[in-house]
């Protein structure tokens, strides 16, 4: 695979590649609450040659009520739809929504898994875009077709290793939601408010500067290593809710030289799903 972006993309690089056939770009829009939003915007408007994924549908597997909300999906057929729409082993995959990067950083996280590092978010996302007097279209993209096949890499834990670990030394557990749902307070998603003992909370939103873009590398390494202090990258877990929100905090950490970090992807709702596992609330 040839050297490309593995991070982050601006906006007038991926506008300079948008006829690139090298380039892959998608849409990755969703709304937790409107599981049907994502597909609704795409098709009123959308980065020129974008294609979308669904968060539930297309980067997810399915429930069984006791794996969280957003389950990993199938890596072979992700990897089938990903060369459905068109990626090779060597296109450079760019990801973008409207929120952040809070749903593209879950695609991000999700090609690295495969063994596909040339995957980068849109910095800013579609805010920067149409700020920047991008264009946005409504017609879907031409047919494409690829050859991508994955090559798993050993990125995530599972619920057993986080309990075996817990509160002990050889992992740093940071959990990504809101200051409020860490705390127990406000919860809407899962049936169970609290965190998991001994997790820090970085809300993933932090990682932003108020343009919606990330803050520089320094910055971001200046508000993650007090929280590891001396504990490597290699030791910490990611977790949120259901295991979305925390690959933006390893984007992040990635961002601020801080290589390593894995995720929990059961995340809260498996981890609140068994009524053995402990729970904690407040700070």
């Amino acid at each position: 695979m040839t050297a490309g972006h593995r991070l982050l993309v601006g906006v007038h690089e991926l506008a300079a590649h948008l006829s690139d056939p090298g380039w892959c770009v998608f849409d990755c829009r969703h709304d937790l609450t409107n599981r049907d939003f994502g597909r609704t915007v795409y098709a009123q408007a959308h980065v020129p040659g974008a294609m979308f994924l669904h968060l539930d549908q297309d980067l997810s597997g399915p429930m069984t009520g006791m794996n969280g909300r957003h389950p990993l999906p199938d890596p072979e057929q992700l990897a089938r739809r990903l060369a459905a729409c068109g990626v090779d082993h060597d296109s450079q995959v760019v990801a973008y929504d409207d929120a952040g990067g809070m749903f593209a950083a879950r695609l991000w996280w999700l090609m690295r898994w495969l063994g596909h590092d040339k995957v980068a978010l849109l910095d800013g996302g579609l805010r920067a875009w149409s700020e920047a007097s991008q264009p946005l279209i409504a017609a879907p993209p031409a047919p494409r077709t690829g050859n991508f096949r994955p090559t798993l890499t050993p990125l995530w834990v599972d619920a057993a290793y986080v309990e075996e670990h817990l509160e002990q030394p050889g992992m740093t557990l940071i959990d990504a939601r809101g200051p409020d749902r860490f705390r127990g307070e406000n919860e809407t998603l899962d049936p169970v408010g609290g965190h998991i003992p001994g997790a820090i909370n970085r809300f993933f939103k932090d990682n932003l500067d108020a343009d919606g873009r990330f803050k520089a590398p320094s910055r971001l390494r200046d508000e993650f290593v007090p929280l590891l202090g001396t504990a490597p990258a290699t030791e910490v877990v990611h977790q949120c809710g259901s295991g979305v929100t925390a690959c933006h905090n390893v984007l992040a950490m990635e961002l601020a030289g801080l290589h390593g970090s894995r995720l929990y992807p059961g995340s809260w709702s498996e981890w609140c799903a068994n009524p053995s596992r402990p729970v904690a609330t407040g700070v």
